[in-house]
């Protein structure tokens, strides 16, 4: 597990943004001031990717079910010139209804890595499996199926885990994967992912 010191120097940034607007920057509130810098910490790491906190392979093995959208972006600058915090919040809420329409939830989209490179999931109900490489440096991963490669992100959430996709390499994820029918619901989450230069979609998981 890595930190990058240009992700928390803009964890840091936006620490001291949140004091300056709450009052939480004063001698009397070094317990809620700890409680900020815990959520910026793991909020940043969750939103970009080049710079986030990579796991050892051995900790991405284990079974990760799915807990909520995740949107982000490749790098610290890409999210700065994107929008910020509130381009990432806008564009979950709609992630999140996308998923919604698609039917994705906790009970039908898992991930599970295995010793030995296996990996086996399913994406809105639908089972897949194959194997898998890790890069711990950059937190790249690739996971090849029977049809194709999928390749995208795995990196440290405050949560657990998200798993990340350029728009092609989720919209392969959904139809190809999980048999999507929602062409519609698909496109959204496409055209989401195309909406700002270095987006990344995906879910965040959790063991």
């Amino acid at each position: 597990m890595k930190k990058v010191s240009m992700t928390l120097l803009a964890a840091l940034a936006l620490m001291m943004s949140s004091c300056m607007t709450t009052g939480l920057g004063t001698t009397s509130n070094t317990s809620s001031n700890s409680n900020v810098w815990g959520n910026v910490i793991g909020a940043v790491l969750g939103q970009v990717l080049m710079g986030g906190m990579t796991f050892d392979q051995s900790s991405l093995l284990g079974n990760w079910s799915y807990y909520a959208p995740n949107v982000a972006f490749t790098t610290q600058q890409a999210l700065a010139t994107a929008g910020g915090a509130t381009t990432i919040n806008n564009m979950s809420s709609s992630l999140a209804s996308d998923y919604n329409n698609i039917g994705i939830n906790r009970n039908n989209t898992s991930f599970s890595f295995l010793a030995g490179n296996k990996f086996s999931a399913k994406v809105n109900g639908i089972p897949f499996s194959g194997i898998y490489t890790y890069n711990s440096q950059n937190g790249e991963i690739a996971l090849k199926t029977a049809t194709e490669t999928l390749k995208g992100n795995a990196i440290k959430t405050e949560k657990g885990m998200a798993l990340m996709f350029d728009s092609k390499q989720m919209t392969n994820l959904l139809q190809k994967e999980g048999k999507v029918s929602n062409a519609t619901a698909v496109e959204a989450v496409s055209k989401l992912a195309k909406s700002a230069d270095g987006a990344r979609v995906g879910f965040e998981l959790t063991k």
